[in-house]
């Protein structure tokens, strides 16, 4: 049996390799059609930084979270927004291709989309 003794975001690289995965992603998000309505009026730069924090808390990089849960963030792009699994597929595709691009490795990849598919319902109020 094999024991983990680091976390996911120190095998990803810790906040540096995190922050690096987030600017990335959010330039394709950015530029997704599909996807880049809900982000209209956001301060990018406050959502770069909570996105961080978020992913630093849920790949076990902290033990402290102080943003909304994930259903209250979300809830209203869901109910006025129509945010939908078509939408959630699109950033789980921004995310896995901005990982790929830069280097990490597949295990490390899979266990991010794992995490990522864990909190679908809590996102889409399911």
């Amino acid at each position: 049996m094999t024991v983990r003794t680091s976390t996911l975001f120190e095998r990803l690289g810790g906040e540096t390799a995190v922050k690096a995965v987030v600017d990335k992603f959010y330039l394709r998000v950015m530029e997704d059609s599909r996807i880049n309505h809900f982000f209209a009026g956001v301060n990018m730069e406050k959502q770069r930084e909570h996105q961080a924090a978020f992913l630093k808390f849920t790949f076990g990089g902290s033990s402290y979270y102080q943003g909304l849960s994930l259903r209250k963030a979300h809830q209203n792009l869901v109910k006025e927004f129509g945010l939908s699994d078509e939408h959630f597929d699109a950033v789980f595709e921004h995310l896995v291709s901005t990982l790929k691009d830069l280097n990490v490795a597949n295990d490390l990849i899979q266990e991010v989309g794992d995490n990522l598919e864990s909190i679908r319902s809590y996102v889409l109020d399911k």
